[in-house]
């Protein structure tokens, strides 16, 4: 077996569907193919078949979906450490939901890293959804975002921060000389929305689907910040942290719109695996976002010095 291999099945566990493995690894339908089946040759196993329902996991495909992902989290973790002995540095990974990284992320970040002279900090941006699965295969080593309903025990979840989501539109919009829109209003409306609109989960899709807002509605933008420009050009409603939006509501720029149709409370927390040591960067991040200090840094939202932070690049492509 090897690595590679092993990746390409979990692909296939995960996402159930050769196809969408593919896409994912950015191979070719007939690569993931291949690998599977020199897994299936070399365990004796079919591994999976197809049904009209999907994929059929076998016992041994099951087993072997289990062992996958230990042991490619431990060649994730073990490149790691070797790159780390090796430089002198540390290197902390981090997932986190599209409204943290905007919001919150910088502040924390610059704050936390500033803290060690030997600590790289990488920043990826996912869907919450993916959070677990990030972190049992060890591609990151924690994820910050919504907090989630439901935690296994395999996970540690702390919450530190709690956000209000409000929505604004810009002074020439119609609604904004309205007191309190109804809900039958806001469903006609153009929702100018940042990435987190797209996750299935989170305080932004939560408040849409209660409001019924239908996605030929829904206007998705590379980010928060240009989704919120935007509504000033009064082209639709925008939906933001409150904190974030304080100024440019009180110098007008941006108008607040009332009622408890529009807002929508969240929490942020962090995910970590529950074997995290104490004394892993994982761990003490953990620790310093609950304080006041990072509190403070995130509302601020300063931004990260560059020999701070090593982001990775995603490219979505919106159609």
């Amino acid at each position: 077996m090897t690595p590679t291999q092993l990746r390409a099945y979990l692909a296939v566990v995960r996402l159930g569907s050769v196809k969408q493995a593919a896409s994912e690894l950015s191979i070719t339908e007939a690569a993931v193919s291949l690998h599977i089946g020199k897994l299936r040759r070399e365990l004796g196993d079919q591994l999976f078949h197809r049904t009209a329902a999907g994929l059929a996991f076998s016992p041994g495909g099951l087993r072997l979906a289990s062992r996958a992902a230990e042991l490619v989290g431990l060649q994730n973790r073990t490149i790691l450490e070797v790159s780390q002995a090796g430089n002198g540095r540390r290197l902390l990974r981090i997932a986190a939901s599209s409204l943290f990284a905007e919001y919150a992320a910088p502040g924390l970040i610059d704050l936390f890293a500033g803290r060690a002279d030997d600590l790289n900090v990488e920043l990826s941006v996912h869907n919450p959804r993916m959070f677990d699965s990030l972190l049992h295969t060890r591609a990151v080593d924690v994820a910050i975002g919504p907090q989630p309903s439901t935690v296994d025990d395999s996970l540690r979840c702390t919450r530190f921060l709690q956000y209000q989501l409000v929505a604004v539109v810009g002074p020439q919009h119609p609604l904004a000389s309205v007191g309190s829109p109804g809900a039958a209003q806001l469903r006609d409306q153009v929702w100018l929305l940042g990435p987190s609109a797209a996750a299935d989960t989170g305080t932004v899709p939560v408040l849409l689907r209660r409001l019924g807002v239908a996605e030929e509605r829904q206007q998705i933008f590379q980010s928060h910040a240009a989704a919120l420009e935007e509504a000033q050009r009064g082209h639709g409603v925008a939906l933001a942290v409150s904190y974030a939006v304080a100024r440019d509501v009180g110098s007008g720029r941006l108008v607040r719109l009332a009622g408890p149709a529009v807002r929508g409370d969240g929490s942020w927390a962090t995910l970590t695996l529950a074997d995290t040591g104490r004394a892993t960067p994982a761990a003490e991040l953990v620790r310093f976002a609950t304080t006041p200090r990072a509190t403070q840094a995130m509302l601020k939202g300063s931004g990260v010095h560059v020999g701070r932070f090593r982001p990775s690049i995603h490219v979505t492509l919106w159609s």
